[in-house]
């Protein structure tokens, strides 16, 4: 079955929403419990396979709604174990989804938006400029292709899929009532019953979104910050112009002060070779994070076709990290994976029926650049 857009897509709904459908209906709004578990537990695609719920009220649903899936265009599979997806959606284009295991676990690397509004310099998907959102379908038909996917790869794990970070392709919080519809499944028992320290939404900073998202879930938080400084991430991260690093780091600790279990927000931190990795930057990184409730990830910069930046050797990194854990910090690096099939860290691309001409103008920039070699 391919996406439609003029039928209600079931599998997006949260259980409230489904209530509502429900009341609308004339049936009892408990049955939204039945029909989650089909959906999401069973992985049913046809009402008519809900044997527990009346002829009457399936018929229902077939006529205005349907369970939809994105669909898998391509399936990759690195050296490593690492899989990638591109699956395609309603605007036509594509995103790409990626599966890293572990020993132990199983992390979903999830997209929200097809293409990026934001163009963060080191990032491969912000060159793909921007199409649209994903609906909230689209984000959890994501977990949902991976975990029936999966379940035949490994069929002696009781759950596959531990972890879901929100770090794919797209901005979360400039999708935010889709990406926490779908946060919502995610962490519900009707849905994947998810802890909610294993779902993290990653943002590059859109404050009063962080804001919101204090009122709306309690799921984990990262920050991409990338620089120890306004001034170099103004350069790195164009947002920071419009929301800079006091204002951010504000938002955030109230996100955490919001909640009265002791919660940290994860700091990622991209590695570029001479630009952010020196160690005048990781002492000014120590100095603005001194009182902040965190944990820092590093993660060395993965190159694609284009990038300005390096790959910083992996005595710079740990070095880096020396600094950090020096001054107090609580600092892991992040493992490359899934490089081979350009499915690590900053290297998501999709398929983007670009609305910005920022594909354009970066390939006119690769172009000149070539021919001046």
């Amino acid at each position: 079955m391919t996406l439609t857009a003029t039928r209600r897509n079931l599998l997006g709904e949260s259980r409230k929403g489904l209530e509502s459908l429900l009341e609308e209906l004339g049936e009892k709004p408990w049955r939204a419990t039945q029909i989650q578990k089909w959906i999401h537990h069973r992985f049913v695609d046809s009402f008519d396979d809900m044997t527990d719920i009346s002829k009457r009220l399936r018929t229902k649903l077939a006529e205005i709604s349907e369970i939809t899936e994105p669909p898998v265009i391509t399936e990759r599979i690195s050296e490593d174990g690492t899989r990638k997806w591109l699956m395609r959606s309603l605007s036509g284009s594509a995103v790409e989804t990626v599966f890293i295991p572990e020993p132990g676990r199983g992390t979903l690397c999830v997209s929200s938006q097809v293409g990026c509004a934001l163009d963060c310099r080191f990032c491969s998907t912000g060159k793909q400029g921007f199409n649209s959102n994903l609906t909230s379908a689209e984000i959890i038909g994501q977990l949902r292709v991976a975990t029936r996917r999966l379940a035949a790869v490994y069929p002696d794990r009781p759950r596959v899929v531990t972890n879901v970070v929100m770090m794919g392709m797209g901005e979360p919080l400039l999708n935010f009532d889709n990406v926490t519809t779908a946060v919502e499944l995610m962490m519900d028992d009707n849905g994947y019953g998810i802890s909610k320290r294993r779902v993290t939404i990653s943002t590059a900073g859109v404050v009063p979104a962080i804001y919101r998202l204090a009122d709306t879930t309690d799921a984990s938080l990262a920050i991409s910050l990338h620089a120890p400084t306004d001034e170099l991430r103004n350069h790195l991260v164009p947002i920071n112009k419009k929301y800079n690093i006091a204002e951010l780091l504000t938002a955030c600790r109230r996100y955490a002060e919001n909640f009265g279990e002791k919660r940290t927000v994860t700091i990622e931190y991209t590695l570029l070779d001479g630009v952010n990795d020196q160690p005048e930057h990781a002492a000014q990184l120590a100095t603005l994070l001194a009182d902040f409730p965190c944990k820092i990830n590093l993660i060395p910069f993965n190159p694609f076709p284009g990038s300005e930046f390096r790959r910083p050797s992996l005595i710079a990194v740990r070095k880096f990290q020396d600094r950090l854990v020096r001054a107090g910090f609580s600092v892991t690096v992040r493992t490359t994976r899934g490089q081979d099939i350009q499915a690590a860290c900053g290297q998501l691309v999709g398929e983007v029926q670009d609305k910005t001409r920022r594909q354009e103008r970066y390939r006119r920039i690769n172009t000149v650049s070539e021919a001046t070699l």
